[in-house]
């Protein structure tokens, strides 16, 4: 009988085990690296949280309603050592998001860039793609 239980606990545990695990995704699973995506609108909030972080932002849609899109970026400790800071983007401001849609046609993307109204543009380091000129090689 204690046999029994140690390989129940066992197997609940390798269960619970892998539950974070299968809550986050690689980059291929979710957006797809052949359609590059550049969508202009307005930021309205940014969540630094694990294990990525979201930029929500409102587009306008040829029938004048406003869809909120999502940009997923890398987690906040890899935002903040690309040089992000929280309060970099402000509600309200004019922004356009350069990356890679999702595969599933939602309002969801992974972010590259976000570029300004001002001329600004913050990198996000999370390119998917091999980034020609460093070290002389093109993987």
């Amino acid at each position: 009988m204690k046999s029994k239980l140690a390989i129940i606990a066992g197997c609940v545990g390798l269960i619970m085990a892998a539950l974070p695990l299968s809550a986050h995704h690689s980059f291929a699973a979710e957006y797809d690296n052949t359609k590059p995506v550049s969508i202009k609108g307005k930021a309205v909030k940014m969540d630094w949280v694990n294990p990525h972080s979201h930029l929500y932002f409102d587009v306008p849609s040829p029938d004048g309603k406003t869809v909120t899109w999502i940009a997923e970026t890398p987690p906040p400790n890899g935002l903040y050592r690309a040089g992000w800071r929280q309060n970099m983007i402000k509600g309200g401001e004019e922004i356009t998001v350069n990356g890679f849609l999702a595969k599933d046609g939602d309002n969801l993307m992974w972010a590259q860039s976000v570029d300004f109204a001002d001329g600004r543009r913050i990198t996000l380091n999370s390119s998917p793609l091999p980034q020609p000129g460093r070290g002389g090689e093109t993987q």
